[in-house]
């Protein structure tokens, strides 16, 4: 493949996409370092001047922030383990066995990820208070493992199809069971694509509203997500509070991507091979 005749007219271009995305992300910031009396002022200013904190000491002042952080990292994590715990095995088997139906099946998987968020709420929030899930950390794992399960077992059907199933034939003639063969062979040569579910499936729970709004009826587990509702009142928007507090929950995304981006990268195009 000959290299671009000009490539810094795509550095250029990939240059202002990256800022148009990250735009944003940087007036978020600069408001939450904003005077409050100053967020709204005629004229935009794009450096704060003066910076201040005032913001992050009434966003930490706030009674709730604490327990929505904890309830948001309860609820994540839940979802992380639920989704690779069924993600991981239903994976395997469309990539490996042979069964009637495993076309449907992934197509099936395709087509749960259409429906918006908000075509599920109702069916779910009928479903578990019947079942008695409602205003629980159990319903809100499982409803936003409704969301992660899919895209899961789709990014890691190919990563399991890309491992050379010769491997596997000679851990079975060692006397290796499935079990075993998928734990113990193709699970550690997959780490790239279970990381790459593991942090996406913890991004999409941790910015999640729409479930943690409907169903849920306090702030017992409601997430931080429902929490930066509250900032906006009748009468106004505090933007300061606003600003800072989506400041505070946006640091763990950014870790999370930035120490997991080398196994997100690797781990969406481990299977873009041998599909």
């Amino acid at each position: 493949m000959k290299p671009p005749r000009h490539p810094w007219l795509f550095t250029a271009i990939a240059t202002l996409v990256a800022a148009a995305f990250l735009l944003p992300v940087y007036w978020m910031a600069k408001t939450s370092l904003t005077r409050p009396d100053r967020i709204e002022a005629p004229a935009p200013q794009w450096v704060p001047a003066p910076v201040t904190g005032e913001n992050y000491s009434t966003a930490l002042g706030y009674s709730g922030l604490t327990r929505a952080l904890l309830n948001s990292l309860v609820i994540s994590c839940g979802v992380v383990a639920l989704t690779l715990l069924l993600g991981v095995p239903l994976a395997y088997a469309l990539a490996r066995i042979r069964m009637r139906g495993s076309g449907a099946m992934v197509l099936a998987l395709l087509v749960a990820q259409l429906p918006p968020a908000i075509v599920l709420a109702a069916p779910l929030f009928i479903l578990e208070r019947r079942a008695g899930l409602a205003d629980t950390y159990l319903g809100l794992i499982l409803a936003d493992t409704t969301l992660t399960l899919p895209f899961t077992v789709i990014v890691l059907r190919p990563v399991m199809r890309s491992v050379p199933p010769q491997l596997e034939e000679a851990a079975r003639i060692d006397g290796c069971g499935l079990p075993g063969v998928l734990l113990r062979v193709v699970l550690p040569l997959m780490v790239p694509g279970v990381v790459a579910a593991a942090g996406l499936s913890f991004l999409i729970a941790w910015g999640e509203f729409l479930f943690g709004l409907t169903l849920t009826q306090g702030p017992d587990v409601q997430p931080v997500t429902v929490l930066l509702n509250s900032f906006v009142g009748q009468h106004g928007t505090s933007w300061g509070a606003l600003m800072a507090t989506a400041t505070l929950i946006s640091i763990p995304v950014v870790c999370v991507f930035a120490v997991f981006q080398r196994f997100i990268v690797g781990g969406l195009t481990a299977g873009s091979v041998r599909g």
